[in-house]
């Protein structure tokens, strides 16, 4: 159609793209521009709130997240059942519809996992395991869940030192609110065990709408010795490094020696409830 009508452009998004990202032959290298819109970014926030109103609501896009009909949303119950929806008639029916899958309860289940270890690292074997899958058939249903933006794969870094660990990946889902509504927790930050999860999994999450919206091109790794020093997120950008440890409560953190003898030409900074919205 590009070809061959004159002065036509066409956008194509939502289900229409994920099938033509994995059936199209003909490359469209030249012709075409892809742009990737995410759940409401805090950065887009503050043109409607101040800093201080925002961070007031800081609690609200924890546990609910930001996809725009849930954000516009008054009433938490309302906010609960569109997220419920999202997950089974949105995001799971490309993936059943597309790749042939018999049944969501193994999606469903797999992300349930996921949900449960963010901000660990994940073995596909273990997975596999505990699914009575393959971890060839679990990779493939990883892809698919980052292909449609369900979640985010961060892997390790390292300059080929014998002590930092490489091979496991962690993953973070691009919106807490799926994440809440996949294990069926929207209780308040109060009485939640699982706060420092929500916080990293936020953090992350909105800094990669702030590189793609920015125009900040990085690569994003996570950074972690056998001896279990680490930093949440590694950014690496106009040949420097910059680590980033994501903290829900209040004070600063120190780079881990290892990391500032091994790369001392890097940068480091927590990012916390105070200090996240000049960091994003």
């Amino acid at each position: 159609m590009v070809d061959q009508i004159p002065n036509i452009k066409l956008i194509v998004t939502g289900s229409s793209s994920f099938e033509l990202t994995g059936q199209i032959g003909e490359p469209l290298t030249g012709r075409k521009t892809t742009l990737t819109l995410f759940p409401i970014a805090q950065t887009e926030l503050k043109t409607l709130y101040t800093n201080y109103e925002l961070k007031t609501k800081l609690e609200d896009y924890l546990i609910y997240g930001s996809y725009p009909e849930v954000i516009t949303q008054n009433n938490n119950d309302d906010k609960k059942n569109i997220l419920h929806e999202l997950i089974n008639s949105y995001l799971l029916k490309d993936i059943l519809e597309l790749e042939k899958v018999k049944g969501s309860k193994t999606l469903i289940d797999l992300l349930r996992l996921l949900a449960f270890q963010v901000g660990n690292e994940v073995s596909l074997s273990e997975l596999g395991q505990q699914l009575g899958l393959d971890y060839k058939t679990v990779g493939r249903y990883l892809d698919l869940f980052e292909k449609s933006f369900v979640i985010y794969n961060l892997r390790g870094f390292s300059r080929n030192l014998r002590k930092e660990i490489t091979k496991k990946s962690k993953y973070y889902f691009y919106d807490n609110g799926i994440r809440n509504a996949i294990i069926a927790n929207f209780n308040p930050i109060a009485i939640r065990d699982d706060i420092g999860a929500l916080w990293e999994n936020f953090i992350i999450s909105e800094r990669l709408k702030t590189q793609s919206y920015t125009n900040i091109y990085a690569n994003n790794y996570f950074w972690r010795t056998w001896e279990k020093k680490e930093i949440d997120l590694i950014e690496e950008r106009e040949g420097k490094l910059f680590g980033y440890e994501c903290k829900w409560k209040e004070g600063s953190v120190q780079a881990p020696k290892e990391w500032r003898t091994q790369y001392s030409n890097s940068e480091f900074q927590t990012i916390t409830p105070e200090n996240y919205l000049e960091f994003l």
